[in-house]
């Protein structure tokens, strides 16, 4: 490995202009990109101002790539009465900012997005991984109105205060008079 680090020799040749040595002013000109996406890198695999290499290692989980969980739940379309029924099921692999506390009580807010919007929600529970709801939520609504919309479903702390703590949402096109079962994957909430 040479050393790019200048010498001390007087009449020596100054590596550290070159355009190798990252630490001189002409590395401006040149973007560093990430193998993941063209957007350019921070300065995580450069070298400190102390002259030392900070590992990849090192870098932490941002909070949109970090794992919010799962949510489970099972939809039905009972056609001779017109009825929708959705059943929440439990949480699995939860996980909530610190600032909500320990363990704060933890609901489920279910929205169909119709013009009018329905909502619904679940009783708290309180907060684990993974929680167990297993509540039935009935509404009537025919089939066609319910095939252009979405369910959403936000994931809420009681304790200490109200606080939506992620989200997921699923389509109704495929809703049927035969029960389906879903796992959603929990994202951040929208801002």
């Amino acid at each position: 490995v040479s050393d790019l680090r200048p010498s001390a020799s007087p009449g020596s040749f100054d590596v550290s202009r070159s355009m190798f040595d990252l630490r001189s002013p002409p590395h401006r000109f040149m973007k560093r990109y990430d193998s993941f996406s063209s957007v350019p890198s921070s300065t995580s695999s450069r070298k400190d101002s102390q002259g030392s290499n900070r590992s990849l290692d090192t870098i932490t989980l941002s909070g949109d790539e970090r794992d919010f969980g799962r949510l489970n739940v099972k939809l039905c379309y009972v056609s001779s009465v017109e009825q929708i029924w959705i059943t929440v099921l439990h949480c699995k692999d939860l996980s909530w900012p610190s600032s909500c506390g320990e363990s704060p009580r933890v609901c489920v807010k279910g929205i169909l997005t119709l013009p009018k919007p329905v909502q619904f929600k679940s009783s708290a529970k309180e907060g684990s991984h993974d929680i167990e709801f297993l509540e039935t939520f009935v509404f009537a609504i025919k089939l066609q109105s319910l095939q252009a919309v979405r369910l959403v479903f936000k994931i809420q702390t009681q304790t200490p205060r109200k606080k939506t703590i992620g989200e997921c949402s699923l389509a109704l096109r495929e809703l049927s008079s035969e029960e389906s079962n879903h796992w959603l994957e929990i994202s951040p909430p929208s801002k």
